[in-house]
């Protein structure tokens, strides 16, 4: 999770770079989608990314060799106060998802 100031972050800027950072996320082969979500919370605010891959060798081709360490970009100390080094990696629950649901997420 990331999180920057309310009166515009470092720098005077309040919104991620998502189109950059999408891009990057998309343009990684085995990448199937990407999610920026945020919440405004008072004075700061909250950022979670939600990526979804083929694979786990997909994500080292994002990620590098470690991918429990989270991955920054140049920019991002202009305006983050906060970040989690790491990353959790979740795995979809297949008797719970629909084929459907699982088909979307990969573009189908």
């Amino acid at each position: 999770m990331a999180r920057l100031d309310a009166a515009g972050g470092r720098g005077g800027v309040r919104r991620l770079p998502r189109a950059d950072r999408n891009a990057a996320y998309r343009s990684t082969p085995g990448n199937v989608g990407a999610w920026i979500l945020r919440h405004d919370q008072g004075e700061r605010t909250k950022f979670v990314t939600l990526t979804f891959w083929e694979s786990v060798d997909a994500i080292h081709g994002f990620a590098g060799d470690d991918v429990e360490r989270a991955v920054f970009y140049a920019e991002d100390d202009r305006f983050l106060v906060e970040r989690d080094e790491t990353v959790t990696h979740w795995q979809p629950d297949r008797e719970r998802g629909s084929a459907a649901t699982q088909d979307r997420l990969r573009g189908r």
